[in-house]
């Protein structure tokens, strides 16, 4: 089960937690989890640039191991990057010594103080030890579900030209099983949203 657009009591329930940026400016806020992936990173960045949009990666620790030369081209190209845990841990199935383990070992290989949650799973006790670290804990207010094999790419794009607005983050993820979905839901969203006058923007960035 998931909303595509983040529902107001969700965002009351966890107030700590970024869930959009300010309203006021026609920006939107692109981002990218669970990558570095080969080929299929290499091609968002590829479309990324058509529309020299920015954005932001949620990159998986242990990817960035195993593909350090896609996670260079990410920072040379102008993106940010974002902790996403070394493995991919859903908080709520993860004690909070041993959550926090996996935060402290991505952060071997990405230095940065964004950071999302896996599945978007976090609890309360790991939230308030991560923010004394000076994580930002960034969450969305839309999601593509281009993760849904239900569904199918024009539906992904739907879901976010449907519900974006001034300041949202947008969540999309560069892996195998989004992919599908993903090549024909992004191209349709950079093209539709430029159209309407937005900038692509980075997380992070002043």
């Amino acid at each position: 089960m998931y909303s595509v657009k983040t529902p107001f009591w969700l965002k009351k329930l966890y107030p700590s937690l970024v869930w959009n940026q300010p309203r006021k400016e026609k920006k939107v806020y692109l981002t990218f989890d669970d990558g570095p992936t080969p080929e299929i990173t290499d091609w968002v960045l590829d479309v990324l640039a058509k529309y020299k949009a920015k954005a932001s990666f949620f990159v998986i620790g242990k990817n960035v191991e195993e593909q350090a030369d896609i996670y260079q081209r990410i920072i040379d190209q102008g993106h940010t990057v974002g902790n996403h845990t070394q493995n991919h841990k859903n908080g709520w199935k993860t004690p909070v010594a041993d959550y926090l383990e996996n935060v402290r070992l991505c952060e071997k290989h990405v230095e940065s103080k964004l950071f999302r949650p896996p599945y978007g799973r976090i609890r309360p006790k790991q939230i308030k030890a991560l923010k004394k670290q000076r994580f930002q804990i960034m969450m969305w207010d839309v999601l593509s579900a281009d993760f849904d094999v239900k569904i199918d790419g024009e539906q992904c794009y739907q879901n976010v030209v449907k519900n974006t607005q001034n300041g949202s983050i947008l969540v999309f993820h560069d892996s195998v099983k989004a992919f599908p979905r993903l090549k024909v839901a992004l191209p349709k969203t950079l093209e539709t949203l430029a159209s309407q006058g937005y900038e692509f923007c980075a997380l992070g960035l002043s």
